[in-house]
């Protein structure tokens, strides 16, 4: 029987197309353009057939893009080993200032056979759908804001101004639905900005119902309900940290954790000399931003609000100590750190960084043997 000859493909992926570039096995062998096809399962199918009839083993490659995984699923559901690598992790030469698609297909080919790519994790359908409904829901609440920001842009134009303490709270609502302007059309336009608003919060309304709905049936379900034990991390946030990590089981400790979602200093050596900068920001802002807004809450003293107690009841008590053991720890290092003189920034982020931890120790937890 003969053997198959490996082959690495580099697929350049666009919305109706893909550019394959081929490279041989050998190190010093060729890499050539395959050509183009269309981005369609029964072109990629086409495409396989032909070279799993020559014994050809395929490797591919392409760039993570809004063409999102479903290329990947399919290769990998055909029996095609595939991976999907990081545009920001590809190594580039700093002279190079030519790109094209058929060069970027044949770089892709020569550095997965090189070994030089860092395979991305690929999300399960349930945790990609979780985490497309929650990022609409953090869309919703863009809309809002800008919703907000236009109404009030409009009235500062005309010299209206709320005299209150805080805007958007119910007497603010109850002044705005009092207030007449002098012309029909601005008026017309003044009531334009409020039901934008009112609609925009309609919205955040239903999809804050579809995730606490939908989460409840969601496979990871146990994990969103244990990490709400921290303080800080109520359901939303929950949900977003496990849709947008995923299975935390493939990190080995929570400095590789850290490191994901970017929470880590930069770090510049040149022989003797060492600086170390702000954090990295690389991985996922989503995490990145929620964990930070957490961190707020534990600038007050550690103890057990009665929203706290509600979210931990059932909970096993090695969990309830965990979120008992992070309170104490990191009230403490946020008191610590801004008698320090820290500015407050710094700190939260800090916070955020250690809180990542206990989210994973909680995980670890769960997913432990009960011991008997």
């Amino acid at each position: 029987m003969n053997k198959n000859t490996i082959k690495y493909v580099g697929l350049d992926t666009h919305k109706n197309s893909i550019v394959i570039a081929l490279a041989d096995e050998d190190r010093n062998g060729e890499v050539r353009t395959y050509g183009t096809i269309p981005n369609s399962f029964d072109a990629v199918d086409k495409f396989i057939r032909k070279q799993v009839s020559q014994n050809i083993e395929l490797h591919c490659v392409y760039e993570a893009g809004p063409t999102g995984f479903g290329l990947c699923r399919y290769l990998r559901a055909n029996g095609i080993d595939c991976i999907v690598t990081a545009p920001s992790m590809i190594p580039k030469k700093d002279g190079d200032r030519i790109k094209t698609d058929r060069r970027d297909a044949s770089n892709l080919a020569r550095l997965h056979r090189a070994g030089e790519l860092q395979e991305i994790y690929i999300p399960t359908r349930n945790d990609e759908a979780m985490r497309d409904l929650v990022r609409s829901r953090d869309d919703a609440r863009h809309a809002s804001r800008k919703a907000k920001q236009r109404l009030l842009s409009f009235l500062l134009r005309h010299g209206i101004t709320y005299s209150g303490k805080t805007n958007w709270t119910q007497p603010h609502f109850n002044w705005l639905a009092e207030l007449k302007l002098e012309h029909p059309a601005q008026q017309i336009a003044y009531q334009e900005y409020i039901g934008a608003i009112h609609e925009a919060t309609r919205r955040l309304d239903r999809l804050d119902k579809e995730i606490s709905r939908l989460a409840k049936q969601w496979e990871r379900a146990p994990l969103v309900s244990a990490i709400q034990a921290l303080r800080g991390v109520a359901e939303l946030t929950a949900v977003t940290i496990v849709a947008e990590l995923g299975n935390l089981e493939r990190f080995t400790n929570p400095k590789q954790l850290m490191a994901y979602i970017g929470l880590v200093p930069s770090v510049y050596s040149t022989g003797t000399r060492t600086r170390h900068g702000g954090i990295t920001k690389t991985g996922n802002g989503f995490v990145r931003r929620v964990l930070v807004e957490a961190s707020w809450t534990y600038r007050l003293p550690a103890r057990i609000t009665k929203h706290l107690l509600k979210r931990n009841q059932g909970l096993p008590s090695a969990i309830q100590d965990i979120s008992w053991k992070a309170q104490l720890r990191l009230c403490s290092r946020f008191r610590r750190l801004r008698a320090k003189g820290k500015p407050r920034q710094v700190v939260t982020t800090a916070i955020a960084r250690e809180l990542i931890a206990f989210v994973w120790a909680i995980n670890r937890e769960l997913n432990t043997p009960v011991r008997t």
